[in-house]
């Protein structure tokens, strides 16, 4: 199963594929490099079917838990300042997602988004400690009754020029559902309040609408 993102990525990659792999056909004499060719154009594609892949889950839903909005590796848990939203300390979790991600990004808790922004910007490496305030990003906030607001924030890397955000001011929404996708690699941010429990720890890798990652 693959994520509506990818369809016309998808489709672009096998019309191409299959034009290259006639051309090979009738423009290379060596059998043995056309294989070769081949072999790359194989690879190619299947990387491109993977990133966009999109598997079913069995999701539990529990509003006394967050759940990781993506899959990835945790590479931060920290108290930091946080500037754009609450202007003052929060507890901050990041997951870093490669390429060989699934790159769906899934709302951590259910209830009313009140905040929704994009930002442009640039395109530091993921783990950059300023990529969370100069990349490209898109910041929702999500007032959930066990919670209160909870942010997350989608964060483009040197890889991922792309960031796709769902989420809508005033709009309820269900907890591990659909907030957005992240082209090619980046990480997301959640900020929770300070003394939340924390069920994760550094370099653990979580699943996006499965992992607990802090609970009341």
């Amino acid at each position: 199963m693959f994520h509506k993102e990818g369809y016309k990525i998808i489709t672009i990659a096998f019309l191409i594929s299959a034009l290259a792999s006639v051309s090979a056909h009738y423009l290379i004499e060596n059998k043995f490099f056309e294989k070769g060719v081949l072999i790359v154009i194989l690879i190619l594609l299947g990387l491109i079917l993977q990133f966009f892949r999109n598997p079913k889950r069995n999701f539990k839903l529990n509003n006394k838990e967050i759940l990781s909005p993506v899959d990835g590796k945790v590479v931060v848990i920290e108290e930091v300042f946080e500037k754009e939203y609450y202007k003052e300390k929060r507890l901050q979790l990041s997951v870093f997602m490669s390429p060989l991600n699934v790159h769906v990004t899934r709302y951590p808790v259910g209830g009313k988004v009140v905040f929704s922004k994009y930002h442009p910007g640039k395109f530091l490496v993921a783990w950059h400690p300023k990529s969370s305030e100069e990349n490209e990003r898109t910041t929702v906030v999500v007032k959930s009754e066990e919670f209160g607001e909870v942010l997350h924030r989608q964060i483009a890397g040197a890889v991922a020029r792309r960031i796709v955000n769902y989420a809508e001011e005033g709009q309820d929404v269900e907890q591990a559902s659909d907030s957005g996708f992240i082209k090619f690699g980046s990480r997301v941010d959640i900020f929770l309040p300070l003394g939340t429990n924390i069920n994760v720890s550094i370099d653990q890798t979580v699943k996006g609408g499965i992992t607990v990652l802090a609970q009341k």
